[in-house]
């Protein structure tokens, strides 16, 4: 029997890798054609075994992706389908991703289930090379992605984008395929404990976000700030001797500057320094908590002024505060000294940056909390904030 042979070929160093380890001739790269109607996909494979099944790996050129990878039918409901519908919000940002970064970016594997015919034949019978070989699938069979959908249809955008990026590839975990049950069991089994990093941590070892960039320099470069802010984590345990998140920091820092422009990072990083270094002075606690006065989790359980709420608000009060001159601007933030921010204070905070005494992160406390610090410090409310305060009175709002 004729069989048409579709090679889905091995990135070319890891190819010669395998061929320099078992002493064998490099891969073909040429697909073979024959008038037989009889096809098959031919992928260079490494044979595993878990839970006493095989599997295989393989490496896929990017631009073969969105024609063998397919979705299940979004029109089915969810007890019939192997895996989430997917959001096509996501993709846009994902293809970006790619295209921006076409000589740094980094993908992990798509795993795949193979409904149809599989079969692999190893370059030897014995030791290593009897896991190495080819994985030979019909062409009749369905590929159905277990996990990594989003990068699926990431990829096919970004091609249309970039066509040059087709020949680069990507790794994938098959699976064969047990049926719709054993489907839906692996991608629960692959999720189960797949857990997002921490914004913090995110932004930790996120070197292409200049805000990133920017919010690592301020807290290495303010006095406030340096020793007192969690890198990791994104909350605060009560015990914990930090007093502010990184993700904190840079959601303020945002707040900040706002668009304004500015040379570089160390441009930026200098008037955020200023500015919050500024502010710590008219904040005591903050200082108690460096010269060991007081312990972090004491002054954010007494005070609101260390929640990222307020860090969020007080870095919009000062994007209006430094576009003054400099001795006015330093003079009227003096005022943060009148404000009481005892978390006990409910007449202020309640409906604010607080609801039912529980510290709120929602948009309209945020901006309920700029508000009233700017009326305390003597700046004019903007059309938006003037409406949010009426209806705040209103008792729309808390």
């Amino acid at each position: 029997m004729h069989i048409r042979n579709i090679d889905v070929m091995l990135h070319a160093n890891v190819c010669q890798n395998i061929t320099n380890m078992i002493g064998l001739r490099k891969l073909s790269h040429t697909a073979y054609t024959s008038v037989d109607t009889n096809f098959e996909y031919n992928f260079p494979a490494i044979r595993g075994v878990q839970a006493g099944r095989e599997y295989y790996v393989s490496m896929c050129p990017l631009k073969l992706i969105p024609k063998i990878f397919i979705f299940d039918e979004e029109e089915l409901v969810p007890e019939l389908r192997a895996q989430r519908i997917l959001n096509r919000t996501r993709v846009p940002e994902i293809a970006n991703y790619i295209v921006d970064n076409k000589n740094n970016y980094v993908f992990s594997a798509i795993t795949a289930s193979i409904n149809g015919d599989v079969r692999f034949s190893p370059m030897g019978e014995e030791g290593d090379i009897s896991r190495i070989g080819s994985l030979h699938i019909d062409m009749q069979s369905q590929f159905i992605i277990n996990d990594g959908q989003h990068r699926r249809a990431a990829i096919e955008a970004a091609l249309k984008q970039e066509p040059r990026l087709g020949d680069e590839t990507i790794s994938v975990v098959f699976f064969v395929d047990r049926g719709l049950e054993r489907c839906q069991q692996m991608f629960a089994d692959l999720n189960r404990y797949a857990i997002r990093p921490s914004k913090s941590l995110g932004l930790l070892y996120d070197h292409r976000d200049d805000k990133a960039q920017l919010a690592k320099l301020v807290v290495f470069n303010s006095k406030v700030f340096n020793g007192l802010v969690e890198m990791e984590k994104s909350t605060l345990s009560t015990r914990s001797r930090k007093l502010f998140t990184l993700s904190a920091i840079y959601q303020a820092n945002t707040a900040l500057l706002g668009d304004n422009v500015y040379e570089n990072i160390e441009e930026a990083s200098a008037v955020c320094v200023e500015y919050w270094d500024e502010v710590a002075m008219q904040l005591p606690e903050w200082g108690f908590v460096r010269d060991s006065k007081m312990t972090a989790g004491d002054v954010r359980q007494d005070f609101v002024h260390s929640h990222a709420i307020l860090l969020q608000a007080l870095g919009y009060v000062g994007r209006q505060l430094i576009q003054m001159p400099k001795t006015t601007w330093k003079k009227q933030i003096k005022k943060l000294k009148t404000i009481n921010w005892s978390r006990k204070n409910a007449k202020t905070w309640e409906g604010r940056a607080m609801i039912g005494g529980r510290v709120s992160k929602a948009s309209h406390n945020i901006t309920l909390t700029t508000n009233l610090i700017k009326q305390k410090v003597g700046l004019e409310l903007n059309p938006e904030e003037k409406k949010a305060e009426r209806a705040f009175k209103r008792g729309e709002y808390g």
